[in-house]
C-alpha cells in the first residue's frame, strides 16, 4: 500500500530538505503551502511574509482550519493511487485529522525539529536562487521568523501535528546526518 508522509516541523527546522531528499528517493512531492504563493502571484502581489500570512489566514476564515487538506486532498487521492507521496509542510491541526481519517494507516506524520536560535540562523542564511519559481528557500530575518513561529503556533494550531508525529527527526548537525535520519526513517516505516 502506497504511503502518504506528511512532514511539519516549524520554519527553518529541515521540512524542505527533507522532503526533496524523500523526492530523489521517488516520492512525488507536494508542497502544502504552495496554494499561498499561488495566490499571491494570481493577485501580483509581492511574496512577502506578511502577504502570505494574511492569504493563510483569509484561506482558513474562508474554508476553516483544514483549508489546504480539503484543498489539496484530491490531488493527494489521486497521486495515492500512483505511488508514496511526501507533503512538504502539514501545519494544522485540523489538516492532521482530515489527512488521518482519509488515508488511514496509509497516512504516517514526520515531524522534523531544530531549537529556535539554530533555525532563525538558518533562515537569515538562505539565499533564494533566481530559478526558485516556488520560493522554496528565501531568507528570514530572526525577528520574521519568530513572529512566523508564533503565528503558525497560536494561530495555525501547528503543535498539534508536530505532538502526534509518527516519528521525529531533531535535525541539528549537517544535511548528511539529516539523509541518514531520514533513511532510517523510510526503513523503518
Amino acid at each position: 500500500m502506497h504511503k502518504v508522509i506528511a512532514i511539519t516541523g516549524l520554519c527553518g527546522a529541515g521540512k524542505t530538505t527533507a522532503a526533496l531528499h524523500m523526492k530523489e528517493k521517488g516520492y512525488q512531492y507536494l508542497r502544502f503551502g504552495q496554494i499561498v504563493i499561488d495566490v499571491l502571484k494570481e493577485q501580483n502581489q509581492p511574496v512577502t511574509p506578511e502577504n502570505e500570512k494574511r492569504i493563510r489566514n483569509a484561506l482558513r476564515q474562508t474554508h476553516g482550519m483544514e483549508a489546504f487538506a480539503l484543498a489539496n486532498a484530491p490531488k493527494i487521492s489521486i497521486w495515492h493511487q500512483k505511488g508514496n507521496i511526501v507533503i512538504d509542510g502539514l501545519y494544522s491541526f485540523a489538516e492532521y485529522k482530515v489527512l488521518k481519517e482519509q488515508f488511514a494507516d496509509t497516512f504516517i506524520t514526520l515531524a522534523i525539529y531544530a531549537p529556535p536560535e539554530l533555525r532563525y540562523k538558518r533562515l537569515s542564511q538562505r539565499h533564494a536562487s533566481p530559478d526558485d519559481d516556488k520560493i522554496l528557500f528565501r531568507p528570514l530575518t530572526p525577528k520574521e521568523a519568530m513572529n512566523r513561529d508564533y503565528d503558525e503556533i497560536e494561530n495555525a494550531d501547528k503543535g498539534g501535528p508536530i505532538a502526534m508525529a509518527d516519528w521525529t527527526i531533531v535535525n541539528t548537525k549537517t544535511r548528511v546526518d539529516l539523509e541518514n535520519e531520514i533513511k532510517e526513517f523510510l526503513w523503518q516505516i
